[in-house]
């Protein structure tokens, strides 16, 4: 095996465990409403996940663990990845709230900051506030 698909392995692993993750906020409630399942879709399309690899991963999501990301701004993109998932459906259920801050804790973030980081990711969310701004906010 060469180094190239090492990389593209453990790359591949990286996308795969982040789209589990929001799959794994989708299915909180039970099921995966039409907003969210574009969202998945899209997301799907833009990590590389195969069709049928989505329909594994929603079919048999806790296979899948959460594995954090080593670098604060990779931490900052899933945590706007998953917070726009959350409000697709335009309704942050409690459901959808209390795996948020399993996951929120378990992308890395402080469980003691966990609550304030998810209500300031939610506020720029409904905001409209895109990537950069998202990040931008997180490092004031």
């Amino acid at each position: 095996m060469s180094i190239s698909d090492l990389y593209s392995s453990g790359f591949k692993q990286r996308n795969r465990d982040h789209f589990a993750a929001i799959v794994r906020v989708a299915l909180s409630d039970g099921i995966i409403s039409n907003e969210e399942e574009a969202f998945i879709n899209r997301l799907a399309i833009n990590l590389e996940i195969e069709d049928d690899e989505v329909e594994t991963i929603k079919n048999n999501i806790n296979d899948y663990p959460i594995n954090p990301p080593h670098s604060e701004q990779h931490r900052l993109e899933r945590l706007y990845d998953l917070s726009r998932m959350v409000f697709a459906d335009h309704i942050a259920d409690q459901a959808e709230r209390k795996l948020m801050t399993r996951l929120v804790v378990g992308l890395g973030f402080p469980t003691a900051k966990s609550e304030t980081i998810i209500e300031k990711a939610f506020r720029l969310i409904e905001q409209g506030t895109n990537i950069e701004t998202f990040i931008a906010e997180f490092h004031k």
